[in-house]
């Protein structure tokens, strides 16, 4: 079908709005680590105004931490809630609705230096979590299900360029000459507000998402209508017939919860990859150059560690639109695969650096370029893939409920990277990035193979593809339950 691989004005226009709500993920990523010596500023005058005595480090430590951490517990709540709300409302309206939690936390976050208040600070930063837990579940279901199968690699992609573009964008207005300065912070932490009304003022102009519209509210009209504009043609009775015989399969599917997936042996392969590939992208150790990039830069040796830190932004920005192109030619698995094992390489890289840095100078810039290098091969594979390759898993039955689980999985691994790096690099000094090289092979390694590929199949033959797995993994069973019968006796006529 020609119109299959059309990029129409309606898809676009779809696609581009969702991706506001990763842009906010990676804004609200990055923008608390550039002021931190200025909100820390800020809190021990809040103590001074209260106590009349300067904040103890200690409590300062836990506060700043809570402060960062928080925005990741936020998340875990949040993507564990995403199936409450697309079941119910739908994708479109579910996005449109969460909104109201953007402005609550530009209100807090915006307000806590007037009122005083850290607690409204830390409080605003758990709300943004949330929504951020919501949105990073929300997005790559939504443009999975509008985008045509060949686009559908391509278009994914853009929730993760949506997401560097957010954090670079935090890197460059949190400069101490741009917002991160003493008057200018909580600007920079409410500036969310901007992208949440433009959201919410063209969000309603795009179409809900014609595969919930067909499959789960059985509206075939509606679902034709929206189908037609987004792929620009009139046929559209192939993309028809592909969610019928979904929606005819999960008819014979029984509801799925969570407890399900890990239960029935035909979604439990697909939820032990999708959870897998989570993890491969949380603890590739990305976070961790991300996290603690000027401090990374700084012990490297380099002058002005913050604007090395925005170089890495833009290696990582420039590196996901490689990857948009080149994800429906090469594959998700190949890509995934190039991209672990070019990490490992520059962590290799990365760690003789670091040992051999006292002894030559010259390897401060042999470090920075493993960390460029290591940031690119990230958004060739882990940074996109794992987000949209989970809803291409399974059909729109268990899909609401997978994204739930491998939001959780990435956000809680996110949670434990961002509070035990600090920990473990002081423990292991140049030595932590092995870590991380050897969950790269790890990953490596299950991704050869274990991780399917998905290029160019429709949603039910990546499904049925694992129901022929699942169907073998039963018949073992019964074939074992029957062999422990004939000995025990417990079918024996005698």
């Amino acid at each position: 079908m020609e119109s299959d691989g059309k990029v129409t004005f309606q898809l676009i226009l779809a696609v581009g709005v969702a991706v506001i709500g990763s842009l906010q993920f990676g804004y609200n990523t990055g923008v608390i680590n550039a002021p931190q010596k200025t909100i820390e500023k800020f809190y021990n005058e809040t103590w001074i105004y209260r106590y009349e005595e300067p904040i103890p480090e200690g409590t300062l430590t836990t506060l700043w931490s809570l402060s960062v951490a928080i925005f990741s517990i936020g998340g875990m709540v949040g993507s564990f809630s995403v199936g409450l709300f697309v079941n119910r409302f739908g994708r479109r309206n579910s996005m449109l609705m969460i909104n109201v939690l953007v402005f609550l936390a530009a209100i807090l976050m915006g307000f806590s230096k007037l009122a005083y208040s850290f607690e409204m600070l830390i409080f605003g930063r758990f709300v943004i979590g949330l929504y951020c837990g919501l949105t990073t579940g929300f997005v790559p279901m939504y443009v999975g299900e509008v985008a045509p199968t060949s686009l559908r690699g391509a278009l994914g992609t853009l929730h993760q360029l949506g997401i560097v573009i957010g954090i670079l964008i935090a890197q460059v207005f949190g400069l101490e000459a741009v917002m991160g300065h003493s008057t200018g912070w909580p600007y920079l932490l409410s500036l969310i507000f901007v992208p949440a009304i433009m959201q919410v003022v063209i969000l309603p102009f795009c179409p809900e998402s014609p595969r919930f519209l067909l499959i789960n509210r059985n509206e075939e009209n509606r679902a034709k209508t929206i189908l037609r504009k987004l792929r620009g043609t009139t046929d559209v009775s192939s993309d028809l017939q592909e969610m019928k015989e979904e929606s005819q399969q999960m008819m014979r599917e029984k509801k799925v919860t969570i407890l399900e997936l890990f239960r029935s042996p035909l979604y439990r392969q697909p939820i032990f990859i999708a959870i897998i590939l989570q993890l491969s992208q949380q603890l590739s150790g990305i976070n961790a150059i991300f996290y603690y990039s000027t401090q990374i830069f700084e012990k490297a040796g380099v002058a002005q560690p913050a604007y090395a830190t925005i170089g890495a932004g833009a290696v990582n920005t420039a590196f996901t639109v490689v990857s948009l192109f080149v994800v429906e030619r090469a594959g998700r698995r190949t890509l995934h695969l190039i991209g672990l094992m070019g990490m490992a390489c520059c962590a290799v890289i990365m760690t003789l650096a670091l040992l051999l840095l006292e002894q030559l100078s010259w390897m401060s810039y042999v470090s920075i370029l493993a960390i460029f290098g290591f940031v690119a091969f990230f958004e060739v594979g882990p940074g996109p893939i794992p987000w949209f390759i989970v809803a291409e898993l399974f059909s729109q039955g268990p899909r609401p409920a997978a994204i739930a689980v491998a939001g959780f999985s990435n956000w809680t691994s996110n949670f434990i990277v961002g509070m035990c790096f600090q920990y473990i690099e002081k423990l292991c000094g140049p030595y932590v990035f092995v870590i991380f090289i050897v969950l790269l092979i790890i990953f490596f390694i299950f991704t050869y193979f274990k991780v399917p590929e998905t290029k160019g199949r429709t949603f039910d033959e990546i499904a049925s593809g694992f129901r022929q797995s699942g169907v073998g993994q039963v018949d073992k069973q019964m074939a074992l339950d029957e062999v422990v019968g004939l000995g025990t006796g417990a079918d024996s006529p005698v």
